[in-house]
């Protein structure tokens, strides 16, 4: 019953992105929703597209098994990176006209770069959506007789529906219904389990005393902890996922503003998941059944819910949060879809008309979801894969987007050897040699590339300039 009634709770979800559908026409209609979303449109897009299963799951799992230490990276550098991103360069890019993010590298570097940028940044995009995948299937495992193996191959099943159907206006619009229901029902369900617990003092204080105490050594080393920090931080700072949101504002104002106020929502809305983590660390230790159903820590919200929420109103909460996860789901499908169909498939295949493109956009979309479900179901945890999906290729790409958009300094051959380096020496100290740091080793090394070959690719054109002067 529980589960039907939450299916249900989506599908009424599901129907007003497929209404708002109706109008998109065209691939632009598609990928930037005509450029047409106000503010609130905005913040609340990119507060939905943001706050999903790791803010929610991930990071009351981790506060739950580490205490507030595992709050460092989830919300804080997750939701500063998201208000950086709106104060340096959101307004910058609307301005530059791009469909992607893709585009600026074409338009700054060259066709090539553009689509080295698509295919090393859509592996992260797929992880990323994989663990929001595998996360709405633990909710739906939690709520019903399904196994986790099935609950995430009928998650799937209901992402790939919604996420080929609407574009980023039915998007925003869902988004706006679905950041307003989590918020709801969070502040909900942490005023019952603070009633339940004897107050929000109580609930902090019954926490095990290891877990009000903050510290990077849950993290591993300094060094692992500034690691996950960076990779939080700057993976988020060039996410096609959040770009792909204030492009489709109707201003550069609103395209700043509106990013802004979603990572302050995202910060400000964090801290309740991180409240719940501790109070139940604090909970199953007097309370013998709640501590029996919570056998595994990324249910605990769900578990909470389930626990002490009256059944209806667990109903309707389970749907606020399925419906988050499929805002995040879809953002990250729509934006690496978007850049495959846009960025390569319409080069690739010329003279494509406006039914073919948006055809393209929405057939990238399916097959990413694909990939996306088999890697939900072979992986164990929801954080592993957020941590690879905001490493893999963004450091190359970070350098490079920061001299590219903020200097002339530079060329195609730097963004190349930026990029390329980047992603290896992430990939090899990451799964080969494993390093402590190897994010913050590859934002070092896709630095010197770069900036060695742009002194090359600088005396290069500097001789020829005077040779042609000659």
């Amino acid at each position: 019953m529980i589960l039907l009634g939450m299916i249900g709770y989506v599908l009424a979800q599901f129907a007003v992105g497929v209404w708002v559908s109706r109008r998109v026409n065209s691939e632009s209609d598609y990928i930037l929703a005509g450029r047409r979303l106000g503010p609130v449109l905005v913040a609340f897009s990119v507060f939905a597209t943001w706050f999903g299963a790791e803010a929610i799951v991930a990071t009351s799992a981790e506060v739950f098994d580490k205490g507030i230490s595992g709050a460092l990276v989830d919300p804080l550098a997750y939701g500063l990176a998201v208000i950086a991103a709106g104060f340096l360069y959101a307004a910058m890019l609307w301005r530059q006209g791009v469909t992607t993010f893709a585009d600026v590298f074409r338009a700054r570097f060259s066709p090539f770069v553009e689509k080295l940028v698509v295919v090393v940044l859509l592996p992260g995009s797929v992880f990323w959506a994989a663990a929001q995948i595998r996360a709405f299937g633990q909710v739906l495992s939690s709520t019903s007789h399904l196994s986790l193996s099935d609950a995430i191959m009928l998650a799937a099943v209901l992402v790939a529906s919604y996420s080929v159907i609407g574009g980023l206006l039915a998007d925003a619009v869902t988004d706006f219904f679905q950041g307003a229901a989590v918020i709801i029902g969070l502040v909900v369900l942490t005023i019952v389990v603070s009633v339940a617990a004897g107050g929000i003092g109580a609930a902090v204080d019954g926490a095990p005393a290891e877990h009000l105490a903050f510290s990077t050594q849950v993290h591993g080393t300094p060094l692992e902890a500034f690691e996950a920090v960076a990779v939080a931080f700057f993976g988020s700072f060039v996410a096609i996922e959040l770009i792909s949101r204030f492009l489709g504002a109707r201003s550069a104002a609103v395209a700043r503003g509106g990013t802004m106020t979603g990572g302050i929502m995202y910060i400000a809305i964090g801290i309740l998941p991180i409240f719940l983590g501790l109070a139940a660390a604090g909970l199953v230790q007097s309370d013998p059944a709640l501590k029996a159903k919570l056998v595994d820590s990324e249910q605990v919200v769900a578990v909470l819910s389930e626990h002490y929420l009256p059944r209806w109103h667990y109903v309707v909460f389970g749907g606020a949060l399925i419906s988050a996860i499929l805002s995040v789901v879809h953002s990250a499908l729509h934006a690496s879809g978007a850049q495959v169909s846009h960025n390569i498939v319409v080069h690739v295949i010329p003279g494509l008309g406006t039914r073919g493109k948006l055809r393209a956009a929405r057939l990238s979309v399916v097959a990413l979801t694909g990939a996306a479900f088999l890697l939900a179901l072979t992986s164990d945890r929801i954080k592993e894969l957020v941590e690879i999906a905001s490493a893999f290729g963004s450091a190359g790409v970070f350098i490079s987007a920061a001299f590219g958009l903020f200097t002339r300094f530079g060329g195609p051959i730097s963004a190349t050897a930026s990029i390329l380096l980047g992603t290896a020496v992430w990939a090899v100290g990451r799964f080969g040699l494993e390093w402590e740091a190897p994010y913050i080793v590859a934002l070092a090394g896709s630095g010197a590339a770069y900036v060695i070959i742009g002194l090359f690719e600088r005396q290069r054109s500097a001789a020829a300039v005077t040779s042609a002067a000659g």
